[in-house]
């Protein structure tokens, strides 16, 4: 017997239910909500914000018909900015009050309520945004943790129209189950930068930002490199969401690695050197057991983050409880891994971890003009750097730069 829209609806929410439950990482869990409530919802657009104070975050936008407009393969850049939670927006109202805002026209909203909208923002864009069904996202306790809307549902034919009062139970529905997923990812992020926040008392330069940098450039290069190989889409989904935390721990190892070499304001001896290069091998125990898709992949991340391209990096082929060579080179130390033999993950990494070094402050240096950036990893590729990634790495540089603006140093 076929199903009615109304059931269809319904039945997708709650298998989304189970699905969303697999996604482990934050920000890839935010995307994947957006991305899912517009499918559901037949919308062309939609946002998504996270409370942090008195103030929703904005996270992530997408936009079907802007999209369209990009070349293939490219994404649309996002910003990140604030909106104070009060009456006077539609998305601080919704954070204020709780309640579920269905908009049917946005340039006939009456001036009967607090809250209206910048229609320049449209005319920026060239863009026109009529409908919207915007909706809080609240814990089991009642709490708000952020707002998504959805904007311009359309019909079976595609034309824009409006959100109908029976769309709202569903939203709300779906919103409880985001509610749910969202906790326990913010959870597992917490846990995450606590982990960090230990290596950065050690090593002032694993702040927050630079891991959530590092992570989020490493996941755009890894998407548009497993585009190329035409990798599945749900295997570059399950990977995205695992390399992001991974990537977040390259430097875990550093927690072993003395004061007196870590915070050491110039440049370090080669003996110091030498100690340094362990906190790969070391950060690579952590992860040993292989007890998951995470475990493998935090320690190929860990443990070869630093091998180069052609050959010069480290650690290479070692026992990593020991740190004796299983493979020697010709002067009897260990082999280093090159070219494809380092794990894609590590490669990536390695690119990503180098580019946000080289554009952020330092107390060994200053910030790079970004011209010397992008001149510098040009003259590594094929030398530190895997150069389909570097190529892949300029292909998307404007929207790497926009994540830079997201993450910004506290």
């Amino acid at each position: 017997m076929k199903m009615t829209k109304e059931e269809h609806r319904l039945h997708e929410i709650i298998r989304l239910g189970s699905e969303l439950n697999d996604v482990q990482d934050l920000d890839i869990l935010l995307e994947r909500v957006l991305f899912e409530a517009r499918r559901i919802f037949n919308a062309d657009a939609g946002t998504i914000y996270t409370c942090d104070g008195d103030n929703l975050l904005f996270k992530y936008a997408q936009n079907e018909t802007l999209q369209k407009r990009l070349p293939p393969g490219h994404k649309l850049p996002f910003k990140s900015f604030r909106v104070k939670i009060d009456k006077k927006s539609i998305s601080g109202y919704v954070a204020e009050t709780g309640e579920i805002l269905n908009i049917p026209n946005m340039y006939n909203i009456p001036d009967s309520v607090p809250y209206n909208f910048d229609q320049s923002v449209d005319k920026k864009i060239d863009y026109k945004t009529i409908s919207t069904l915007t909706v809080p996202l609240k814990t089991n306790r009642k709490e708000i943790i952020g707002v998504l809307q959805i904007i311009n549902t359309r019909d079976d034919y595609g034309k824009i129209t409006t959100f109908v009062p029976e769309d709202e139970p569903y939203i709300l529905h779906f919103s409880n189950i985001a509610s749910m997923v969202l906790q326990r990812a913010q959870l597992t992020r917490d846990i995450l930068l606590r982990m960090i926040s230990i290596a950065e008392l050690r090593d002032p330069k694993e702040t927050g930002s630079h891991v959530n940098r590092v992570a989020a450039y490493a996941v755009e290069i890894y998407e548009r490199w497993a585009a190329k190989k035409r990798i599945p889409r749900d295997e570059i989904d399950k990977n995205r969401d695992i390399l992001r935390m991974a990537a977040m721990l390259h430097d875990v190892g550093k927690v072993a690695i003395s004061d007196l070499i870590l915070k050491k304001p110039k440049n370090i001896t080669p003996n110091e050197y030498e100690v340094m290069k362990k906190h790969t091998y070391i950060g690579a125990r952590l992860f040993n057991s292989s007890k998951s898709d995470f475990d493998d992949i935090a320690y190929q991340v860990a443990l070869t983050h630093h091998e180069n391209w052609d050959g010069s990096g480290y650690p290479g082929y070692i026992d990593i409880f020991t740190g004796e060579a299983i493979e020697k080179d010709s002067s009897g130390k260990p082999r280093p891994r090159k070219g494809d033999e380092i794990p894609i993950y590590g490669r990536v990494v390695s690119l990503a971890d180098v580019f946000d070094a080289l554009s952020s402050k330092r107390v060994y240096k200053k910030v790079w003009d970004e011209n010397d950036v992008l001149k510098e990893i040009k003259n590594l590729s094929g030398k530190k750097f895997d150069p389909e990634l570097v190529d892949i790495f300029f292909e998307s540089i404007s929207f790497l730069n926009n994540i830079k603006l997201h993450y910004p140093e506290n």
